[in-house]
């Protein structure tokens, strides 16, 4: 059976396509007992819009796109959960892609997301991303942009970040008012922006408390920050360097497979060595030290995102000038039995 159509109503009633229409989008123009007619009818016949000519006729797909590097971690499956209640709130779908931290597989989603026509792209960057031009062709496609936690500094677009500098530089400075002087740091890979900025916030608070930067005593995580970085790297410096008294880790899930390891060979956390993660995963509230972290609020940048990106599509709607914004969110530090 063929989908019921306006048209089909229209002809049944005796009256045109647009009073069906103004009917059913309750206009005060319409008389009640029409509307009423129209609605039984339309419920009679099991008439639903057809989205895609509505779409259209408002030149709007009701559909944004999201890309995030991965979905397993907790600190990215809370901005979606953020996201997602954005859009709900909007009547908008969310089409949601992973990465894989590939920069090729960026780019595809990119040109995937463009060719549906979303209304407005929100990501996060992989790790691999160090050129720009996919972000410049959605801009140049006029299609609103929101970047959000690993960001391109030279893009213009709105984001959402935190202060990964001065959260690492507090992180830092909490260790070493702890007591501990020799801290290592097991840092990302050097293209993402987060990373960079983590790295250069753990290097500023040992030079501010007169502690000499030891380039060796960087370790980087090589396999998109998972538990096995932790694992491994841990492994080569209880060798290479015994004397370290703590680690900053760049995620909790590296700082977790640091724990792994020491607890199997039996180096005491924290009274041999502290260890310092940052995100406040669900994990890091359950291991075995608890892990001290610093609190990414994952919710809220998802929030703040879409927010941003639902305000430029509104904005490009009314024809008016679009201004780009950079939010940034506030950390703590979330002290627990690890430092």
């Amino acid at each position: 059976m063929k989908d019921a159509t306006l048209k089909q109503i229209a002809i049944q009633l005796g009256i045109s396509i647009t009073t069906v229409s103004k009917a059913l989008k309750n206009y005060s123009d319409v008389s009640p007992k029409t509307k009423k007619a129209v609605v039984d009818l339309a419920t009679e016949l099991n008439y639903t819009p057809n989205s895609f000519a509505v779409n259209l006729r408002t030149k709007e797909s009701k559909t944004i796109g999201l890309i995030v590097p991965t979905v397993i971690h907790n600190f990215f499956s809370n901005i979606i959960e953020g996201i997602l209640q954005e859009a709900e709130k909007r009547n908008y779908m969310v089409i949601i892609l992973q990465s894989n931290e590939k920069y090729e597989l960026e780019k595809k989603q990119i040109e995937l997301l463009l060719n549906k026509r979303v209304d407005g792209i929100l990501i996060s960057l992989s790790n691999e991303t160090g050129e720009f031009d996919h972000l410049k062709a959605i801009l140049a496609n006029k299609t609103p942009l929101v970047l959000f936690d690993k960001i391109a500094k030279i893009v213009n677009c709105s984001k959402v970040t935190i202060n990964d500098r001065k959260a690492a530089y507090d992180a830092v400075s909490f260790l070493i008012k702890k007591g501990y002087k020799k801290i290592a740091h097991f840092r990302g890979s050097y293209l993402p922006q987060n990373a960079i900025d983590r790295f250069l916030g753990y290097k500023k608070a040992l030079e501010d408390n007169n502690i000499p930067y030891d380039a060796s005593l960087v370790y980087v995580c090589e396999n998109n920050l998972d538990f096995e970085d932790g694992y491994e790297n841990a492994k080569k410096i209880i060798t290479e360097h015994p004397e370290i008294d703590a680690i900053f880790a760049v995620t909790d899930l590296v700082a977790i497979g640091i724990i792994k390891y020491f607890n199997e060979i039996g180096i005491a956390i924290p009274q041999q060595i502290a260890i310092f993660g940052f995100s406040n995963w669900f994990m890091s509230s359950i291991i075995t030290p608890k892990l001290t972290t610093i609190d990414q609020p994952g919710f809220e940048i998802g929030q703040k995102s879409a927010e941003l990106l639902f305000d430029e599509i509104q904005s490009k709607k009314n024809n008016e000038v679009v201004v780009f914004k950079t939010i940034e969110l506030n950390t703590i530090i979330i002290e627990r039995e690890s430092t």
